[in-house]
């Protein structure tokens, strides 16, 4: 009896590991995505606190499956900008998705990640997954369980995450985003909704949450076609990316604590990576090296 309980166990969960690969791979594609961001309840005691604008935008998004094994899914994603015939490409977000994955690096404040090793029993079944900024240094991870149910394929997760690009550029009264993420797979792409808290975090001092905000990020499917510059974008340039993967892959290897400068030579990470003629794997390495600090 014991054998057959096991034995049905096993099957259930390769059934539902094969739904989630089939719902992270729902990822994929070309979508037309429309990003939708507001500040909802205000916490902070101060009658001069201005919310964030509340913020819409839409763009057209290419999201390349990179890697794809048994346990592993890595998904790059692109801007197209323009009109078809006059398009730029902007390398955006990447996420990878990891089953059972028991290394994380969990974002502390101010450029500090904080490497932690979980037990396998506290991520079975679960996927982790992991997003990256634009030159694919850390931005947050998480781990969670795919849900399939009543016709719903979803995955969420709550972890903190530096401040996102629409804020770190007007606002310096928090240094803390903690995001609440659902995945969820739709009839015609996906959704990401977020429930997000913004923190004050100090060293030694308890949390003080500002506000809260909404996020919801809709990426409806549309034909690859529309797509075809971003694709050809990666086409061209996918082994310098490789090249920059690998490197922070060396990096996150040495399961330390991480904390990166926020910038070198006056310039940020990914304005370096992004120059068109740094293309040695020396180089960016060398590039990198320099902005990793206190890997203690």
């Amino acid at each position: 009896m014991l054998l057959m309980l096991a034995g049905g166990q096993i099957i259930a969960q390769k059934s539902n590991k094969k739904k989630d690969l089939k719902a992270i791979k729902e990822m994929c594609g070309c979508f037309e995505v429309t990003f939708n961001f507001t500040e909802t309840f205000q916490h902070v005691q101060d009658s001069t606190y201005k919310p964030s604008k509340t913020k819409k935008d839409k763009g057209l998004e290419w999201a390349q499956l990179v890697r794809e094994d048994d346990n592993t899914v890595s998904i790059q994603h692109l801007l197209q900008v323009g009109k078809p015939d006059e398009t730029y490409i902007v390398k955006h977000w990447r996420q990878d998705w990891l089953y059972e994955n028991t290394d994380f690096y969990m974002y502390d404040h101010d450029n500090n990640w904080t490497y932690q090793s979980k037990p396998d029993e506290a991520v079975k079944g679960q996927w982790t997954q992991k997003v990256f900024q634009v030159d694919d240094s850390p931005r947050y991870e998480g781990s969670g369980t795919w849900v399939h149910v009543d016709g719903k394929s979803y995955w969420e997760n709550r972890t903190d995450a530096p401040l996102p690009r629409r804020e770190y550029t007007t606002r310096s009264d928090y240094n803390v985003t903690s995001r609440g993420n659902r995945h969820e797979i739709t009839s015609n792409g996906w959704v990401h909704d977020q429930d997000n808290y913004k923190i004050v975090r100090e060293k030694g001092k308890e949390d003080i949450v500002l506000a809260e905000e909404k996020g919801y990020n809709t990426y409806v499917r549309v034909p690859d076609s529309q797509c075809k510059a971003a694709a050809e974008w990666w086409q061209k340039n996918q082994e310098k990316w490789a090249s920059v993967r690998a490197k922070w892959d060396e990096v996150y290897s040495r399961k330390t604590n991480l904390a990166l400068e926020n910038k070198v030579d006056n310039k940020v990470l990914f304005k370096h990576l992004f120059e068109e003629d740094l293309t040695d794997e020396n180089d960016i390495s060398s590039v990198i090296d320099s902005f990793v600090k206190d890997l203690q």
